[in-house]
């Protein structure tokens, strides 16, 4: 089967921060997509405030994926599927850490399909190292002055250091 169009694929999220297992599944998603969009959410669905702004976000994925240029970074304000409608993306890519993840990551892919009947979710399980990985998680223990630099990428663990100063995050 030959493909005419390059097939791309959207990986939507806060990314605050970017984690290993962001980049293992971003990075994966490469074997059966030509591209990746890793898009940061404008606007957070939930009631958190974030810790790295927005520009801070992009910043850090795009020296996080510098050196993939399969892989664009950008962001996004509004429904996802209009925001994937206006570039023709048909597929979004999810993350599923645990059981838990699955029930409102099946949810959002109904109503996604619902808003968007061309498009499709494809669920990737992160590598078992990263497993039990969020950001969330990441922040809280870097705030609290734990070591959080087996979790991110060299230039994230930066990124903390200069937010919190350089003492107990890594």
């Amino acid at each position: 089967m030959t493909r005419s169009n390059p097939l791309v694929a959207i990986y939507p999220g806060s990314f605050d921060p970017v984690t290993l297992g962001h980049e293992d599944i971003a990075r994966r998603a490469l074997r059966f997509a030509d591209r990746v969009v890793v898009a940061v959410a404008r606007a957070a669905t939930q009631a958190k405030r974030p810790f790295f702004s927005l520009s801070e976000r992009l910043e850090m994925l795009e020296e996080v994926f510098g050196d993939e240029d399969r892989i664009e970074c950008d962001s996004f304000e509004g429904l996802l599927v209009d925001y994937a409608r206006a570039r023709d993306i048909r597929f979004v890519i999810r993350g599923l850490r645990a059981v838990s993840d699955f029930e409102y990551e099946f949810q959002m892919a109904q109503m996604n399909r619902e808003l968007y009947s061309d498009f499709e979710t494809i669920f990737l399980v992160p590598n078992v190292d990263y497993s039990f990985l969020s950001a969330s998680l990441v922040r809280e223990v870097a705030v609290l002055g734990g070591d959080v630099s087996p979790f991110i990428s060299p230039s994230v663990l930066r990124r903390f250091e200069e937010k919190l100063g350089a003492e107990g995050v890594g």
